[in-house]
């Protein structure tokens, strides 16, 4: 019996010893990794609410009542969904990536360690491009809003303050990045499930006003008004709705537990881009009409897009104001998400050599300052150019990022044909990653030949007569710019292609016995002790998400 109870002792004595290591290494190692000093600040809540931030944009607010006027209802569920196909299976190839070995910069990392250090030049500058000069629009979209209420005030001074904004939540701490994503993604959230559910009485005539049903789908020209290519132009726009989805890849480089957040995100993202972007889409164009002149209108004008033309049919006449407050907010979110990866992708990329080395310095709160303070700056300077001249430079500007996003996401599915091919090529077990990517390789095929037809065929409007040399360039000058930093640098460095048995599958990775300890359950008990409203809303999030 004594024997017996010793044992049980030193058993249990051995389970709080395990514990306590764990959670002194929480507080270390895990919170900080060695390579750069980032701190891994960002919960679960944190990386699930960026991969919902990242769908939601002005691109569902605003652009979506463009699709459904040039492809027709029918044709903008397809498009819809043919691009929610796309950024799911290139969120799943980066999830397996990004889970096994979380990393800030991550796809541009993974492309030169797994595939091609000349892909993965390439893509990094086009991606920190893309969201520096991402921050710049903006800017110039949050003095836009401004101008809707106030007039009084020159228009610059709402961009600075927002500048100064972006730049203090950016320099202090990762975890202000992510308390703001979690908050404003809530907002967008509950503004397009409460879209939804009033879309829905509208069509059914439930809050009063006439029965609609599905009378919009059976207009003159059907549900496919301008046949295939007017669902290929779907493609592009729902193409650009859905930039930056990929920030989960970079924030799992400062997530607690990446292991268990990111295939977390990943496997959620299929039912949110059903639940946010087919169902607003199915909503719109059962109430509005394709042939409404407004769903054109509305993606530069907040007062007729189809979210505020729905809610005005419900009765709320002070929709224009609601909905242009949550294009404000979605506006700061996203240079909010364009300050934080932008500054991790050129950290990553000071990291692998492409970049001067100083990028690589954090503060003392684990923030790469000199990263997050050169972004600020080239979207200051890119936001400096749409105020002068007739603003050709800003336009060029967004012009040479505009398919950075395709060009990212096919990158990630090729990156992870070779990550698996390597992994798999050293004889190890598909069991030991934290999350297997499914269907595997036909998804990454879908992606590949999908995100080619959409980079190489969204300019075709331009080789119809009469043809304009220079707006054929300056449609494809984001790819003409990719193709000069892959060729110089293959040229100037000539980096050889990444073999299998080259492929470094072990740093960057964090052992599966530190992470045994959940992080976020560790702190239930003070989760327990928050005020019922915050616990109430939570457990609201916790049901949608």
């Amino acid at each position: 019996m004594n024997s017996g109870t010793d044992n049980e002792k030193i058993q249990v004595t051995g389970e709080i010893d395990m514990v306590e290591n764990a959670e002194s290494f929480s507080e270390g190692s895990l919170k900080e990794t060695p390579s750069n000093g980032l701190r891994r600040g960002l919960k679960a809540r944190h990386i699930q609410m960026i991969a919902l931030g990242g769908t939601i944009g002005t691109g569902l607010f605003m652009a979506s009542g463009k699709a459904i006027s040039t492809g027709g209802p029918g044709g903008a569920l397809i498009g819809y969904a043919a691009i929610g196909a796309l950024v799911f299976c290139v969120m799943m190839s980066l999830g397996e990536m990004a889970a096994y070995i979380p990393i800030a910069g991550s796809f541009a990392h993974f492309a030169t360690r797994f595939a091609d250090p000349s892909l993965g030049f390439c893509v990094g500058w086009i991606y920190w491009a893309n969201w520096a000069v991402g921050v710049a629009v903006e800017l110039t979209g949050v003095a836009m809003i401004m101008e809707y209420w106030i007039t009084s005030i020159n228009s610059v001074v709402w961009s600075v303050i927002c500048l100064i904004i972006l730049l203090g939540v950016n320099v202090f701490s990762v975890k202000g990045y992510g308390e703001i994503e979690y908050w404003f993604s809530f907002i967008k959230v509950f503004t397009v499930v409460v879209f939804i559910i009033i879309g829905l009485c509208v069509d059914t005539g439930t809050i009063g006003g006439e029965y609609i049903g599905v009378r919009n789908f059976h207009l003159p020209g059907g549900s496919f008004p301008n046949g295939f290519l007017g669902v290929f132009n779907v493609l592009l726009t729902a193409a650009f709705s859905f930039n930056g989805v990929e920030i989960v890849g970079i924030a799992a480089g400062e997530s607690a537990n990446p292991h268990k957040t990111v295939p977390t995100a990943v496997k959620q993202v299929f039912y949110r881009i059903v639940l946010f972007y087919i169902l607003s889409i199915l909503v719109i164009g059962l109430c509005i009409p394709y042939t409404d002149p407004n769903l054109l209108e509305g993606s530069h004008d907040i007062a007729v897009s189809p979210f505020t033309l729905v809610f005005k049919k419900a009765g709320a006449s002070w929709a224009a104001d609601m909905m242009n407050a949550i294009i404000l907010i979605t506006m700061i979110s996203a240079g909010n998400s364009g300050v934080y990866s932008s500054s991790r992708t050129l950290l990553a990329l000071a990291e692998n050599g492409y970049a001067p080395r100083f990028f690589t310095r954090v503060n003392r709160w684990g923030i790469p300052f000199w990263s997050v303070l050169a972004t600020c700056c080239v979207g200051c300077l890119a936001f400096l150019t749409s105020l002068f001249g007739s603003g050709i430079v800003f336009n060029w500007l967004t012009n040479l990022t505009s398919l950075a996003g395709l060009i990212t996401w096919v990158s990630i599915s090729i990156t992870h044909i070779r990550f698996r091919q390597g992994y798999n090529s050293q004889g190890r077990s598909l069991s030991a990653l934290p999350y297997v990517a499914p269907l595997f390789p036909f998804c990454d095929i879908f992606v590949i030949i999908l995100g080619a037809i959409i980079i190489f065929g969204q300019g075709y409007k331009h080789f119809i007569a009469p043809i304009y040399a220079p707006n054929i360039v300056a449609s494809y000058i984001g790819l003409i710019l990719a193709v000069l930093l892959y060729c110089g640098h293959k040229i100037f460095r000539r980096p050889s292609f990444v073999k299998n048995h080259e492929m470094n599958f072990e740093e960057g990775t964090i052992k599966p016995a530190v992470l045994e300890v959940d992080y976020d359950e560790k702190d239930g008990v003070t989760a327990q002790r928050a005020p019922l409203w915050k616990r109430v809303i939570q457990k609201i999030f916790d049901v949608i998400a």
